[in-house]
């Protein structure tokens, strides 16, 4: 059997530098890769893929090759390619295990994928992990070993740089994840609510919540999911609808 190259990986999240799932993927992969970890020192979930320009950052060192920063999952891959790499890029960025599921349109609020779109404008291969329906306590290192065999084949994708992986698995039933399909983006139809309260100073003040209604497409992570079946989609940076764009140069529109 051909052995596996050693690569130089970093990992992050936007749960936090103390969470099970950053630690699990930690414990896994460092033996058998040389591994770098700068992540968030708070939560920052539904950070999307937003910079801190408005205030400088900081990073700290906690133990050997792991840093925290107070910035966002982005500036942690911009911190961690500048400082502790210094240019030269790693083979391959981590992101996650992010404790809840990153499916559908959620993709464009999560900062755990918000990682994995850096490191792809970045042209480094990235993957982005999620374990739907987690709560306090479920295993991550099944998910993590999963990881670790996506990694290892991850030459098979064929990806081009501006493509990463987003992989959301399903909560830990105690045995290894094995059973896994292809899937496209879902839907889900969420019914926000914003609850305006009212402090005791007098002044307004406004919780954005709701739950989210997914609608049962075929082939749709979702369905995966639900299935109890790892969902494993390709997300592009290409956002031009190219189809739209040749057809409106042939229209020739006059504003």
């Amino acid at each position: 059997m051909k052995k596996q190259k050693r690569l130089k990986i970093l990992i992050t999240n936007d749960d936090g530098y103390f969470s099970d799932g950053i630690k699990a993927l930690v414990k896994v992969l460092s033996k058998s890769h040389d591994i770098k970890v700068v992540a968030p020192d708070r939560e920052q979930s539904a950070s999307s893929h937003s910079l801190t320009l408005n205030h400088p950052l900081r990073m700290t060192q906690i133990e050997k090759n792991w840093y925290t920063t107070d910035g966002t999952p982005t500036d942690c891959v911009m911190l961690a390619i500048h400082l502790l790499y210094k240019g030269k890029k790693p083979d391959m960025i981590v992101s996650g295990i992010n404790h809840g599921g990153n499916m559908g349109d959620d993709v464009t609020y999560s900062g755990t994928i918000a990682a994995a779109i850096e490191g792809s404008i970045l042209q480094i291969p990235s993957v982005a992990v999620s374990m739907a329906n987690y709560k306090p306590g479920i295993p991550m290192e099944r998910a993590a070993k999963f990881v670790a065999k996506v990694i290892q084949k991850y030459d098979s994708f064929e990806l081009t740089s501006d493509t990463f992986l987003n992989i959301n698995l399903p909560s830990d039933n105690g045995k290894a994840y094995k059973e896994y399909k292809f899937t496209q983006l879902g839907f889900r139809h969420y019914k926000d609510v914003v609850i305006s309260k009212t402090d005791p100073r007098g002044k307004s003040y406004f919780w954005i919540g709701g739950r989210p209604k997914w609608k049962m497409t075929k082939g749709s992570d979702f369905e995966a999911i639900h299935n109890k079946v790892i969902s494993i989609t390709p997300l592009t940076l290409k956002f031009t609808d190219r189809e739209k764009l040749t057809e409106l140069l042939k229209k020739k529109i006059t504003l």
